[in-house]
């Protein structure tokens, strides 16, 4: 068939990126996300290999009525780059960075994650601080606020954000500064893609490593509630140089455990610590001296190997569901629901995470930027992963159940780049009621007609 023939032939003119259409190999690729429960086929993926494609993609949407969604990455939970029959732009050829190493500052475009940016970083003592899994992409991590290993030090991710260029509903580019305290620069930092389409960030880069001290420690399950109470005292005395994660599943069949233990219920702690490799030392000398671990891996080593600590857990093309919520403590009856829902994990992938946060984060106002619950002390992630769709209501079941007592022991909040496919209702509750408002306010003047709505939206004033 001649291309003046097919479908969004005008469109597909115009672009220097390809279009790619249902039925052709490439689409079929490009359909494809993080999280396998998402099946979705767009009406055409427009793949953007610079700003000029975005511009007309975003026109030609909001010229032709075409429901429009925006991919950079895929890592997103509720997959949310993909919208049945819509117009795809797919950001994920955009993968320029470059270093300004005399002004610590890095330029990196939509399409890379953040393995891609300490690749880079690291190789100069420098990164921004991104998640606790690598291959994150950098646009839904910052555009939702961001928290990870250098959040109680350096703050949010998009605490970091010196600028974005972007493209607005009407298909102009401009380039929005903190320091000009544009509104729409406020919105950005945490308001999703609700306001546009980000082509490029501008990150301060931060001094980190390039060897911390860091890892992993398991113990049996057995040893749950003293690890949780553990968990209790180090992250009580810390110092922003230190963060602490909690996790509860099954051990997985890694070399550095004993055969025995696989597929047993472990506790561990993955902590990482970016300051001098001697204070370093003494912030986990606790965690080392503690009882009798099944596997203890925390030692000096690269920034880069400690962010990927969590990649082989979260691959690609499982199947994931999660559930979420803040606390400001985790007293002994929530350790011990925890423990309970962990201990009839439905699948040997799926995990509680528990997060530390607080430190540079919390110390800013709340409304800094549009990010909510920056005072949060924890964050809870009920994360279920299988591999087969027959199994799909018993791992959701589980994650929904363990959420359901953990809930009202919660702070309140939610975190936007963790809610489901399911959880619209809670999209307030990721800003609080005084941020959401002033959203929902500049939602009317930077996109009136809710362009951008295939996202945890927030819509208008009717």
């Amino acid at each position: 068939m001649n291309e003046t023939n097919l479908p969004f032939a005008d469109l597909a003119e115009t672009l220097r990126g390809p279009l790619l259409r249902n039925g052709e190999p490439a689409y079929e690729e490009a359909r494809g996300l993080w999280n396998a429960m998402i099946d979705r086929r767009p009406a055409v993926i427009a793949r953007a290999s610079g700003v000029a494609d975005v511009i007309d993609v975003v026109n030609y949407a909001r010229d032709n009525n075409h429901l429009l969604s925006v991919k950079g990455n895929g890592h997103n939970i509720a997959g949310l780059a993909l919208a049945d029959d819509a117009v795809t732009l797919d950001l994920s050829a955009m993968k320029g960075i470059h270093l300004d190493l005399e002004n610590r500052v890095a330029k990196v475009q939509p399409g890379c994650d953040w393995g891609d940016v300490d690749r880079e970083g690291q190789a100069f003592g420098l990164t921004v601080p991104g998640g606790i899994v690598s291959t994150t992409g950098v646009a839904g991590l910052t555009l939702g606020g961001g928290f990870g290993w250098l959040t109680r030090k350096y703050g949010l991710t998009s605490d970091n954000v010196l600028s974005m260029d972007v493209v607005t509903h009407d298909g102009v580019f401009q380039k929005v500064r903190a320091e000009d305290d544009s509104d729409l620069f406020w919105a950005l930092c945490g308001g999703g893609g609700n306001f546009g389409v980000v082509t490029s960030f501008e990150f301060r880069l931060r001094p980190v490593g390039p060897t911390v001290t860091a890892g992993l420690i398991l113990y049996p399950m057995a040893d749950a509630r003293d690890v949780l109470a553990l968990f209790r005292e180090v992250t009580e005395s810390a110092d922003d140089d230190f963060t602490a994660l909690l996790v509860l599943r099954k051990a997985p069949p890694a070399p550095f455990l004993p055969p025995e233990v696989h597929g047993a219920p472990v506790v561990g702690l993955a902590v990482c610590h970016v300051g001098s490799l001697e204070a370093g030392a003494k912030a986990v000398a606790p965690i080392k001296g503690f009882g009798n671990p099944l596997a203890d891996l925390i030692a000096p080593k690269p920034f880069s190997v400690h962010q990927g600590l969590f990649d082989a857990a979260q691959p690609h093309g499982r199947r994931y569901y999660w559930k979420s919520d803040y606390f400001d403590r985790i007293g002994e009856e929530v350790g011990d629901l925890m423990i309970a829902h962990a201990e009839k994990l439905a699948s040997p992938h799926s995990a509680m995470l528990l997060m530390q946060l607080g430190g540079a984060a919390a110390r800013l106002p709340n409304d800094h930027s549009a990010a909510g619950n920056r005072d949060a002390s924890f964050v809870v992630n009920i994360n279920a992963s299988w591999e087969d769709g027959a199994e799909d209501d018993v791992n959701i079941a589980w994650a929904r159940a363990f959420w359901e007592d953990l809930h009202p022991h919660s702070s309140g909040g939610a975190y936007v780049n963790f809610l489901t496919e399911d959880e619209a209702e809670r999209i307030a509750d990721a800003y609080g009621g005084e941020l959401h408002n002033r959203l929902c306010a500049l939602k009317g003047k930077y996109d009136p007609h809710n362009l951008f709505r295939v996202n945890q939206n927030i819509r208008p004033p009717a």
